[in-house]
């Protein structure tokens, strides 16, 4: 029977792959955002349970933020959201390596 290889095995032969590691790439800022943002409540020491009752949600709703739903939340809901958990939100542009 074959070990199965650990995500840190697995990672690195599907990076090899160029479709793989473009669109792995391109969801490199949903995955910082939502990353920034379960951060910010650990520092906020907020349970899931405890942010969604002062956003008026369900806990439910702060799960699905934090499995991907910043990303497709509104700059005000965002802007909310880390207001409660004590940080500002900031968004910028930054210029795209040249080839």
């Amino acid at each position: 029977m074959d070990k199965r290889p650990d995500f840190k095995s697995f990672k690195e032969e599907a990076m090899k792959n160029a479709k793989v590691r473009a669109e792995y790439e391109a969801l490199r800022p949903e995955f910082e955002l939502m990353m920034e943002f379960i951060r910010a409540r650990k520092v906020a020491k907020l349970s899931q349970k405890a942010l969604a009752k002062k956003l008026k949600l369900q806990q439910p709703a702060i799960a699905r933020l934090e499995n991907g739903g910043y990303a497709k939340t509104s700059i005000s809901k965002l802007s909310k959201v880390a207001s409660i958990l004590g940080f500002s939100l900031k968004i910028s542009l930054h210029e795209k390596k040249r080839a």
